[in-house]
């Protein structure tokens, strides 16, 4: 039995046809699975609860696959949450039912175009990867741009002229490509696009005057599809199959920064889920991310690969590592971010869920991805936590040192003796002889003793 309109009351209770009767008003960039894992969750959340009341029309940009499972499941696709939720596992199944149809840019153009003339649309989301907000200056003169840039400014153009240039039909425009302030930069370049391709004054101040581009940040894991085996095994317990069905951790947050208050009156999902944040600033939310989550995976990731840990469920399966970890993000890094507008409250309840997301059984996260530009991500995410630390306590801090250390002993080349001190004056940068010292100490004990060893003699002070 394949998953579809005409099957769903025979797998789970609900008005199935009150949900596809409602309409479209979402226009969606993109078919991964980070869009369906999140936004369209809490879309479909919301309108099962009767609050937002519309559709996703999803727009396939990319050549790569097709979209013949989403006609054969009408729009459905189970969500299949796995992980840890205050400290105790979890797993849980959703049908969605939040996307009506899905186009293609390629071969459908028109249709997509023919959705700006749609009164109902209010939301544009996008999620084309990082490399997807560029400016593509050939798609100023193209019938058929390629970017998404490019066709979003067309999708404008055309709401524009279908509507006369009426202030109450603009947009309300969510990037969720994961760079900072992406609104602000999507905006840039579609007000860019249209001036290398010569349109009036008048449009152009309809775009800065009655859309809103908001910048968003996305925080959760959707892997995707289920390995062939457990995929077989998943469909066997739930009784259908879903060529759709994905997998995610159980954590979501997805924060929209706006201070429009019709906005937040379109933006009505939020409503359904506290984990949709809408506030005139999220630079509190990208700081608790970067220091808590991101600085974390950092820190801990040379100290797991010098331990012989292949991925992170498999480091949190060791009782030492986990320790160093939670004492590490719960003693030194949480009293740092916990200031200004953020409080210890929240910075304290992040790094628990960070613990949480940590120890998924269900996620294969290699620490050697991780370790990926790693000297970049130690300057931006780490050095400034040390200077917080060493001017408020006037010592250096001693697992944080010790994560120091470990990054620097791993990109240790064997091949160029220069590598180490190299890698110190290029990521320190701290105006701290204490803490260098305390760094270089650690290195020394790893290369006389097994990591191991030191991290036990750490968390037995």
């Amino acid at each position: 039995m394949t998953l579809n309109r005409k099957t769903y009351n025979t797998i789970t209770s609900g008005d199935i046809d009150a949900l596809f009767a409602l309409p479209e008003k979402v226009v969606q960039f993109g078919t991964g699975v980070l869009l369906r894992g999140l936004p369209d969750y809490f879309i479909d959340k919301a309108n099962k609860q009767g609050l937002f009341n519309g559709r996703v029309v999803v727009v396939k940009s990319t050549d790569q696959g097709g979209t013949d499972a989403y006609g054969e499941q009408d729009g459905l696709y189970t969500i299949l949450e796995k992980g840890i939720e205050n400290g105790l596992p979890i797993e849980r199944t959703t049908i969605n039912a939040s996307i009506s149809r899905v186009v293609s840019a390629k071969t459908e153009w028109q249709s997509v175009l023919d959705c700006a003339a749609n009164p109902e649309i209010q939301i544009i989301i996008s999620n084309t990867t990082e490399v997807g907000l560029t400016l593509v200056p050939t798609d100023a003169a193209s019938l058929y741009p390629e970017s998404f840039p490019g066709k979003l400014l067309h999708f404008l153009m055309e709401r524009y002229r279908v509507f006369n240039g009426s202030l109450e039909f603009g947009l309300v425009i969510i990037p969720t490509e994961l760079i900072s302030d992406n609104g602000i930069k999507l905006k840039e370049i579609v007000i860019e696009l249209a001036k290398l391709k010569g349109l009036d004054d008048a449009f152009i101040n309809w775009i800065n005057t009655a859309n809103d581009f908001c910048s968003s940040l996305v925080d959760c894991i959707v892997p995707g599809k289920l390995p062939a085996n457990e995929h077989a095994q998943f469909e066997q317990k739930v009784g259908y199959q879903d060529r759709l069905a994905i997998m995610s951790e159980p954590y979501r947050l997805w924060a929209i920064e706006t201070s429009s208050e019709k906005t937040a009156s379109i933006l009505s999902f939020a409503a359904a889920d506290a984990r949709v944040i809408l506030a005139p600033s999220i630079n509190k939310y990208k700081e608790i991310k970067l220091r808590l989550l991101n600085a974390t995976h950092s820190l801990c990731c040379g100290v797991a690969i010098l331990s012989d840990f292949l991925t992170v469920r498999d480091a949190l399966n060791d009782k030492s590592f986990k320790d160093f970890l939670s004492s590490m993000l719960l003693d030194e890094i949480v009293p740092l971010v916990a200031e200004g507008d953020i409080t210890m409250e929240e910075a304290h309840n992040f790094a628990q869920q960070v613990i949480d997301r940590f120890s998924n059984q269900s996620i294969e996260h290699l620490w050697v991805n991780i370790a990926v530009q790693y000297t970049a991500k130690m300057q931006m995410r780490v050095v400034p936590l040390v200077d917080k630390y060493v001017k408020r306590h006037g010592k250096a801090p001693t697992l944080i040192s010790f994560g120091f250390a470990a990054y620097l002993l791993f990109m240790k080349s064997k091949n160029d003796p220069n590598t180490l001190g190299a890698c110190a004056s290029k990521t320190t940068m701290v105006a701290s002889d204490v803490f260098n010292r305390q760094v270089f100490d650690c290195i020394d004990k790893m290369e006389a003793s097994s990591i191991k060893n030191v991290l036990a003699s750490l968390l037995n002070k």
